[in-house]
């Protein structure tokens, strides 16, 4: 008698559902015109020889809607915290006051929003080709599940490709309300 098959859906679900919190997080890191302590997340500081997220150097501030603040504690290190910042591809010019760095958010303009949807239509199809990965994984371990009757292996192969198809609607759902977001004067 052939052993009982059981796909881990669980784990398949975990990994996805981390495809989806990264993807949020990505997103999180696009400048919309309105400040966002998160859209330092990516900004790492030379900070003690060894790269250092900007949340551990200093506190991250949002005062006022168009303003994010970075009191750095370790008064060494301001100049390598306003380096990084300006280094990072975020657009803003960090301007210094004592051990604060101060982020004025300008207006985006209409070419960068459309470059910034580009953006996260790259983070989107990232997050996409990872759900797809992981689709594969599953199919994979179907294929080769010993003594799996072809029904049976339709019905989990079904499964899995409904739960795919669950999460890459989700993406195209957080990539909508992102672009709209972006776009958004």
């Amino acid at each position: 008698m052939a052993e009982e098959f059981d796909l881990d859906t669980a784990d398949m679900t975990r990994r996805m559902d981390g495809t989806l919190a990264n993807l949020r997080t990505e997103f999180g890191s696009l400048r919309t015109g309105r400040a966002s302590a998160s859209m330092l997340e990516p900004v790492m500081v030379d900070a003690y020889g060894s790269p250092t997220p900007i949340n551990q150097v200093g506190t991250v501030n949002v005062p006022e809607p168009r303003m994010v603040t970075v009191n750095v504690w370790d008064k060494g290190l301001v100049s390598k915290v306003e380096k990084a910042i300006r280094e990072s591809g975020l657009g803003i010019n960090p301007q210094l006051n004592g051990t604060i760095i101060m982020l004025p958010i300008p207006e985006l303009n209409e070419e960068r929003r459309k470059d910034l949807t580009k953006v996260a239509g790259q983070y989107a199809e990232g997050a996409r080709v990872a759900i797809r990965n992981i689709r594969r994984d599953g199919m994979d371990k179907i294929k080769k599940a010993d003594g799996l009757a072809e029904d049976e292996a339709k019905m989990w192969e079904s499964e899995v490709q409904d739960m795919t198809d669950a999460y890459i609607k989700k993406v195209d759902q957080a990539l909508d309300d992102k672009q709209a977001e972006i776009m958004q004067v």
